[in-house]
């Protein structure tokens, strides 16, 4: 067969014109399958300089580290969505943290630890399954002072959305004797109505010969109207031989202030069993703002108060000022600088460790 070069000229005339449609076609499709995949990520690094923290857990001693995650947590995740036709999509989310000073995962045990699910949508709303975020942390998303910042010390995260509830018995199949932030074998559905927003959840422990144990039933609400935002959110966790119980509420608002100046405010507490005879509850109360300063920078100011009550246990808690300000330098890229101060009351941080506790960062975050 002749090549393109050695046909005569009104053949590569027409074969020239139809080669670039097909090429063009092609592109078109494959422009069209990816536009249906997004593949997204945040990276981010900081020095850190703190004195009665180490990094950020109580110490009687100063540090220097470099922190991943500190401003906004560091990932990366790919997102599929798929129209079918009549409304209907097919949906599906897979996230994975970093631990971005080393390239390592930031989970030893689960590989996309933050989210793994597929799931329909349609008008009616959205059903998923898999690993998801739960109804509180979902709950507490818009309403945060701190806008979901510093999520390693942010106690609307650690505390209210129970990350970090240190309780030292698991609750809810999350994976986790520490923390139930997210769990796995999870139903999810979400629905805006107007301004209404539903969320219903309900993970499966899978015990073998105990249907309740591990289990966790959830239920959301929010709400928009203007500048105005309002969310609330109850779920219930079960322990892995369904004995102990852990319950979680939180209810807040934000609103957004001409100029852009955001105000956010929430309350949150949560109860559990951690024996037969022994509870632990803990209130969270946070407020705060985040004030426009120009084009390009944003500073934000939040303060949260943690009180704690134990069995046969003096209370304590503690109280927590954070600051950031952000330079944009681009839609994609900012630098940023942070400052904490928490002042521990009866205890909580521990006898050996200092009763108050500064930081302060200097960090970059690019996400794609």
């Amino acid at each position: 067969m002749p090549t393109l070069a050695q046909a005569p000229s009104m053949q590569r005339k027409l074969i020239a014109p139809a080669a670039l449609a097909t090429l063009c076609a092609l592109a078109a499709d494959c422009a069209q399958a990816q536009s249906s995949a997004r593949l997204y990520g945040i990276v981010d690094l900081s020095m850190r300089r703190a004195s009665g923290l180490n990094e950020f857990a109580p110490s009687d001693t100063s540090a220097t580290t470099m922190s991943s995650g500190l401003n906004n947590t560091s990932r990366w995740g790919i997102r599929v969505q798929e129209d079918l036709g009549g409304g209907l999509s097919a949906q599906a989310q897979l996230e994975s943290g970093i631990n971005a000073k080393t390239g390592a995962p930031a989970s030893s045990t689960m590989y996309f630890d933050r989210q793994s699910w597929v799931g329909l949508g349609g008008p009616w709303g959205l059903v998923s399954l898999g690993r998801q975020t739960t109804l509180l942390a979902d709950a507490i998303s818009p309403i945060d002072p701190l806008g979901m910042r510093l999520a390693s010390f942010n106690p609307a995260i650690n505390v209210a959305a129970l990350s970090q509830h240190q309780l030292g018995v698991g609750y809810g199949a999350s994976g986790s004797a520490t923390g139930s932030y997210r769990l796995n074998n999870s139903i999810k559905y979400n629905a805006e109505f107007g301004g209404l927003h539903v969320r219903l959840m309900h993970s499966l422990g899978e015990v073998p010969g105990n249907s309740g144990a591990s289990d966790s039933t959830g239920v959301g609400l929010g709400y928009k109207l203007g500048r105005l935002q309002l969310s609330a959110a109850h779920q219930r966790f079960r322990n892995n031989d369904d004995t102990l119980g852990l319950r979680g509420h939180v209810l807040g608002a934000a609103y957004t202030l001409e100029g852009g100046i955001r105000l956010a405010a929430l309350y949150a507490r949560s109860q559990a069993h951690t024996s037969a005879t022994t509870r632990a509850a803990l209130r969270t109360l946070g407020l705060g703002a985040t004030v426009p300063a120009g084009a390009f920078v944003d500073l934000t100011l939040a303060h949260y108060r943690v009180a704690r009550e134990r069995s046969a246990r003096a209370d304590d808690g503690y109280g927590r000022t954070v600051a950031f300000a952000e330079y944009k330098l681009s839609r994609r890229s900012m630098v940023y600088l942070e400052a904490d101060h928490t002042r521990w009351q009866g205890g909580f941080q521990g006898a050996a460790n200092k009763k108050r506790a500064t930081g302060f960062s200097a960090g970059v975050r690019h996400h794609f």
